[in-house]
């Protein structure tokens, strides 16, 4: 009896290690969204986020950002200069679907804010300035854009704090530069955005 027992444990044992493998395996490529577009030959270029919202009180939030880039039409934009206000900091780039189609109610809500105690920038992190002027151009983006795709600098110096681990990525940093929000994906809903833009104005009292 015992050496059966013997036996059907090992005939069952290699059964039960590529089981054991399959089911890891599988666990493995469903937590990882680059493995799920490969296998659905999607190849959109981008890891889609789901919308959630993450919001940050003021005890918890980090150090300030510090950042310089050069935008679309050769500016140079830093940190420095945004400090005292609220700004929104959107990650994109022109071939992204989910960014097409937040772009016009990014815009609504960068002309909503002008002179009202917050501003918008955009972080292109895949192409070159043409692409960049040809998708304001369509989808009439007046704000500026840091062009981020030849050094990573700007997502670089976002990383440490909420990291923007999706494009589309819209974050909030209040008026001493720290991230206050984040929107992980695509803004379906402005007005979302816009309550988190408000909130975090209304910490630094420059508007109702």
């Amino acid at each position: 009896m015992n050496r059966r027992r013997v036996n059907q444990r090992r005939r069952l044992a290699p059964l039960l290690a590529g089981l054991a493998a399959a089911a890891l395996l599988l666990s493995g490529c469903s937590s990882d969204p680059l493995a799920d577009q490969y296998r659905e030959g999607s190849n959109k270029g981008f890891i889609a986020g789901d919308g959630s919202v993450t919001e940050i009180a003021l005890a918890d939030r980090g150090e300030a950002i510090e950042f310089s880039g050069v935008t679309e039409t050769g500016e140079t934009v830093t940190s420095d200069a945004s400090l005292g206000e609220v700004l929104v900091v959107n990650f994109w780039y022109a071939s992204c679907a989910p960014c097409r189609a937040e772009a016009s109610d990014l815009q609504s809500l960068n002309a909503q804010f002008e002179n009202e105690g917050a501003s918008f920038l955009g972080v292109n992190v895949r192409d070159q300035a043409p692409n960049a002027i040809a998708f304001n151009e369509t989808y009439s983006v007046t704000y500026p854009s840091v062009l981020d795709v030849d050094t990573g600098a700007m997502q670089l110096a976002f990383s440490g704090s909420i990291p923007p681990n999706a494009v589309p990525t819209t974050l909030v940093l209040d008026a001493e530069g720290r991230v206050a929000a984040r929107i992980l994906g695509q803004v379906t809903s402005p007005s979302i955005l816009e309550t988190l833009i408000r909130d975090t104005i209304a910490e630094t009292g420059t508007t109702e």
